[in-house]
Formats: structure tokens, sequence, C-alpha cells
């Protein structure tokens, strides 16, 4: 946390109470939404592996070079190699790291944590949604029974208590309070009211724990289409700084009943990696990443057909 120690509850709850809660427009574009990402910063990512990752948000942030990052996400998948990479963090924060189960853990991760490069901050999943649900509810921490008896107790901050009930040890979390929350969402109003479609993973609780909500949304809708149907809004519009309109904004992930994740893509990258090692990914970003100009010169380099053959397979599996 680029403001506070990473256990000052005290600090990070006057961030999140002083923090201006304006139900005004918050329409931006991709880039100017990363300018309010700072060098330092933790980021915590929403979505979970390769569903919903704010990848738009996350390019735009490396094209602005930004440096010294702390990256939080449940899952990490493909953002966390760019990111290492580019060296744009110096931690990560997560549970695992890969693209997924046919490629195993991530070769660039276990290189850059290996070498000490980036220092990897393990804690299980549970125990990971439990920080920032603890955030989210504005209290200092939550007890637990995951991790216990597992080396994973020795991270962050962790603590245990008998509970005066049962007289069992409970592991203690501490809330986990990210300067800047990225998400990725279905669709949005110009005010930044959000819905999701599908799992919602942990997006909501980041987006009450941070300072700063940065959203790309696939539609922006008329605020009468968010009233017409409160139940779905999963994030109000008064927690979001920024919300920007970015169609496959998750591409070459998912984003559930839209697109589905483009495992060809994916397959290319990791033989890559087997061949190249970092420099790989170094190449990647220089296609990918530094090389648009804009959201829409990126998915050019994917081609639309490409893109409608993805669009197609998500209509297939949501029936």
């Amino acid at each position: 946390m680029a403001g506070a120690a990473p256990w000052d509850f005290r600090e990070a709850r006057r961030r999140l109470e002083t923090k201006p809660k304006s139900s005004g427009e918050k329409l931006s574009s991709v880039e100017d939404a990363a300018l309010r990402v700072r060098d330092g910063d933790t980021v915590a990512a929403g979505g979970c592996l390769f569903s919903r990752t704010p990848m738009a948000l996350v390019r735009e942030i490396l094209r602005q070079r930004r440096r010294r990052l702390t990256l939080v996400r449940n899952l990490m998948c493909t953002e966390g190699e760019l990111m290492m990479v580019a060296g744009a963090v110096e931690k990560v924060v997560t549970a695992w790291m890969s693209i997924g189960l046919p490629w195993g853990v991530s070769k660039i991760m276990r290189e850059h944590v290996e070498s000490g490069r980036v220092p990897l901050e393990e804690w299980s999943h549970l125990a990971l949604g439990l920080r920032f649900h603890a955030a989210a509810m504005g209290v200092p921490f939550l007890p637990t029974l995951t991790m216990l008896g597992s080396d994973l107790m020795g991270v962050g901050g962790t603590q245990t208590l008998r509970c005066p009930y049962t007289g069992e040890t409970l592991a203690l979390v501490p809330a986990l309070f990210p300067d800047v929350a990225l998400l990725h969402v279905h669709r949005a109003d110009r005010f930044g009211n959000c819905q999701i479609d599908g799992y919602p993973h942990m997006d909501a609780d980041i987006a009450r724990a941070a300072s700063t909500v940065l959203v790309t949304a696939e539609e922006i809708i008329p605020e009468a289409e968010v009233r017409r149907h409160p139940d779905r809004t999963a994030i109000p519009g008064f927690m979001v700084d920024a919300v920007a309109h970015a169609p496959f904004g998750s591409f070459p992930h998912e984003c559930y009943g839209l697109y589905e994740a483009d495992f060809d893509h994916f397959g290319e990258y990791v033989a890559a990696i087997d061949a190249s090692g970092s420099r790989a990914v170094g190449d990647y970003l220089d296609r990918f990443v530094y090389g648009p100009a804009t959201h829409a010169e990126y998915l050019e380099r994917f081609g639309r057909e490409r893109l409608a053959r993805q669009a197609g397979r998500a209509r297939e599996l949501v029936g």
C-alpha cells in the first residue's frame, strides 16, 4: 500500500471513509483511467485466472511504464507474467499462478521467484477472499480454519487465536486494502453502476476494499436499464472512480457468455515460453502491449474472425 503500512488498519479505514462517494458521471478512456495508478501502488485485479481479467487496463498500465507495483489476485494468469517480465511489479500476492491446468504452474513465475527478482506471498484461495471481505466489512481481520497446519501460516501477518466459544485454534487473516482495484464487468452505466453475469468472483469485495476503483465494461448501458433491474447491480456507482468502454476488454481471457478464452492463443504463448523463456514474453509485450496504440488496434491483431469464433463458442456454452 503506497499510503499506509500493509496492516495499518486505521489509516486504511481513514482513506476509505474520506474517499469522495460521488454519484456523478464516471466515464473515462482506458488510458485516462490507468493514469490513476501510481508507482508503488498495491493493485488488486478482479476476475479469476483467465475469467474476466481486466486485460485492457493491465496492458495500459504496462504501456504507461508503471513500476514497483504489488499485484494481488486470487488466481493469477498471463497478466502476472506480463507484469513480471515488463518490470512493473516488485511483489505478487496470490494463491496460484498458471494459465490453467493443461499448462501447469507458471514457468515465468518460477523463474522470477526462484531467482529472487520478484517475491511471492502465497495465501490459500479462501484466505485471500476473506482478507478482501474483511476490508469490505471494515474489520481488521476475520477468523478462519484455512491454512492451519501449513507453512502458509508464516506469511503476511497471519496470527492465531483460541476461540472463546469452542477452545479450538483459529487463524486470523488481516484485512487487505488495495490502493487500486482493476475490474472488468459485462455492463455499466455512465455513473459506474456495474452488472456482472455468471460467477462474481471477489470483485464486489475488492471494490469495497480499494481506495480507487477502475472498471472496464463490455457495454455502457442507459441508467434506466440499471433502474429497471436494481438487483443486477453487483458494484454500485458511488464506489467506482472511472469506467471505460472496452469491448473484448478481457481478451484473450474470457468474459462469461460473451466470449471464451482463446486456448489456441494460450498454447502458442506457452510453446514460445517453452522454447525461449522470458524472451518470448518480451516479444509478446512488444507485439500485443507496446505495439498497439489503442485497444481497438490491439483487437485488430487477433482479427474479427477469431474474435467472432470465441464469441460463438461462448453463446454455445450458455445456450
